[in-house]
């Protein structure tokens, strides 16, 4: 690839930033050895409650813009005689959370469409058989590919009318257990389910046992409550308040928790009692019940930029199917060999959750060996560039793109960074690959290291990530086997003026090195014109060799 030229404007380029850390913390146990009345028990209150919470949300819906406060306690006074004041707090906020979600991805899909509507305009305005640039796509190929194209224009464009029209009077759609599973049912035979077992993911998926904490109550939660010792009780809705084995309405469940991960940090905080949600779930297609503690902690930044930089930087490009690293040096220099660390994204969520997780802690321990405490990463978003129209034919570029989970894998990677006592630095994405690939591919390849361009480009990654430019100063052209023109491949301070222009001469660098240092110096005879000297008046046995400069 070729470097910009002075016509071309390049994009502005962010500075880097040390990424946040996280702002929760979720932990999960099975609730294992329960009887079949524990069973039934909690089946009757998610089914109870996950009734009340599908009617809370239609109002919600119902409601659209014109939502305020007095209708929320309305909505909760109604659940409370059905349920409690807490189960009712539980379930109206979970309402709001979906409700504002889809009003995000309703806001996604309209700015998804008008790309693709701006994409169509532009290339059927173009010329039939117009080639393209980096910055503008061109015509269609033939008259029939316009043809289509023009009426998948009219499609797009009655779709965002409809978008719009939706977002402007608030009306969203949700649907309690999932759009997908939902399409299932009319395609069992493609979602190998039968109509039995699609009902028993359907109600599953439609329960609701989840409460929210309270700091200064017992255990930081009144209506699902966990002892230090792992018993676990449910306050029961008034309508199942006959079930209760326990006294103030209360089921305690046969079964002890005992989480693991994190274990001492929620003991601390319900021995203090502070806030802990919960939340009960079944996995329905192994029969297994779950419960899930979460909490919340304050965002600070781990670390700031110059101290994340001090002992060097571990540069990571992400890709469809690895982690391409490098370890880099403070002043920028590459160090050993590349690593590459393979994960699989296909397969279900739970398994492409593994993979990443997996493929995180092997960077995470080999970054603590190198002995830095920062790692470099891009700063990605696809949101804008998955649009059929973008990429046209490139189906498999599409599917590409699509399938990497960026915003998770870089929450995932704070997440898990922040409990290994390592910082992320965030930098920006532009020309990592190709400033990678044009000016460290090369020089860093050997008889016994092979580099592609995912690894080239970890090392410019890095190196943004350091406050160190990418683009290396190449060597000039020869004049002859003298090199009259020096050598220029040396790397200039990220603050130096005109670091990226062209380096003096090597005759003007000795003369100001003279002037700097105050030095005045007389080039000397050389050894040779003074032996050629001596030879010419007969006396070379009585001429010693001076020293050379």
């Amino acid at each position: 690839m070729t470097e910009p030229t002075k016509t071309q404007r390049l994009r502005t380029i962010e500075d880097p930033f040390v990424a946040l850390g996280p702002s929760g913390v979720a932990i999960r146990d099975r609730l294992k050895h329960l009887t079949d009345v524990d069973d039934k028990v909690l089946r009757l209150v998610g089914a109870h409650l996950g009734q009340l919470a599908s009617l809370d949300l239609k109002a919600r819906c119902a409601d659209g813009l014109d939502h305020n406060a007095d209708a929320w306690a309305a909505r909760k006074q109604a659940l409370t005689g059905q349920s409690s004041s807490r189960w009712a707090g539980s379930i109206t906020r979970a309402t709001h959370d979906q409700w504002a979600l889809s009003r995000r991805c309703q806001l996604a899909h309209i700015q998804s469409l008008e790309a693709g509507v701006r994409t169509l305009v532009h290339r059927l305005s173009q010329p039939i058989g117009v080639k393209g640039t980096k910055r503008a796509p061109g015509g269609y190929g033939s008259r029939g590919e316009w043809f289509h194209k023009s009426r998948r224009l009219a499609t797009l464009e009655h779709r965002l009318d409809e978008a719009r029209a939706e977002y402007q009077a608030g009306v969203v759609q949700v649907v309690r257990g999932g759009r997908r599973l939902l399409g299932n049912r009319h395609h069992l035979e493609a979602a190998q389910l039968t109509e039995r077992q699609w009902r028993q993911r359907w109600e599953a998926q439609r329960w609701f046992i989840a409460a929210d904490g309270e700091s200064g109550k017992r255990f930081g939660n009144e209506t699902i409550r966990v002892t230090p010792d792992g018993e676990v009780s449910v306050k029961l809705p008034a309508p199942l308040a006959h079930l209760a084995n326990s006294k103030n309405s209360r089921y305690v469940l046969s079964c002890e928790v005992r989480f693991q991960h994190r274990g001492a940090e929620w003991r601390d905080r319900i021995e203090g009692n502070r806030a802990v949600a919960y939340r009960i779930h079944l996995d329905d297609q192994c029969g297994r019940w779950y419960l899930t503690a979460a909490w919340t902690k304050p965002v600070v930044k781990t670390v700031p930029l110059d101290a994340a930089r001090a002992q060097g930087m571990v540069g990571v490009d992400t890709n469809a199917d690895h982690f391409a690293a490098y370890h880099l040096d403070a002043h920028g220099n590459p160090v050993g060999d590349p690593r590459r660390f393979f994960y699989d994204l296909t397969g279900t969520a739970d398994h492409r959750d593994a993979q990443i997780r997996h493929a995180i802690s092997q960077l995470l321990h080999w970054t603590k060996r190198c002995g830095v405490q920062a790692i470099g990463i891009e700063n990605l978003d696809f949101t804008t560039e998955k649009t059929r129209e973008k990429h046209g034919r490139k189906k498999k570029f599409r599917q590409l793109i699509s399938g990497m989970p960026t915003g998770n894998l870089k929450a995932r990677l704070v997440s898990m960074a922040a409990d290994s006592g390592l910082s992320v630095v965030a930098v920006d994405p532009a020309y990592t690959s190709m400033w990678g690939d044009e000016h460290w591919r090369k020089p860093l390849t050997s008889a016994t290291r092979k580099m592609s361009r995912h690894d080239a480009a970890s090392v410019a990654i890095g190196r943004r990530a350091l406050g160190h430019p990418i683009r290396r100063r190449t060597a000039p052209p020869h004049d002859d086997q003298s090199d009259r023109r020096g050598h220029r491949t040396a790397q200039a301070g990220p603050g130096a003026r005109g670091r990226e222009g062209t380096r003096p001469p090597v005759t003007d660098r000795a003369h100001d090195a003279r002037h700097r240092t105050g030095i005045q110096r007389t080039r000397e005879p050389s050894a040779s014109n003074t032996v050629r000297d001596a030879r010419s008046s007969g006396s070379e046995h009585q001429m010693p060799l001076p020293h050379t400069v």
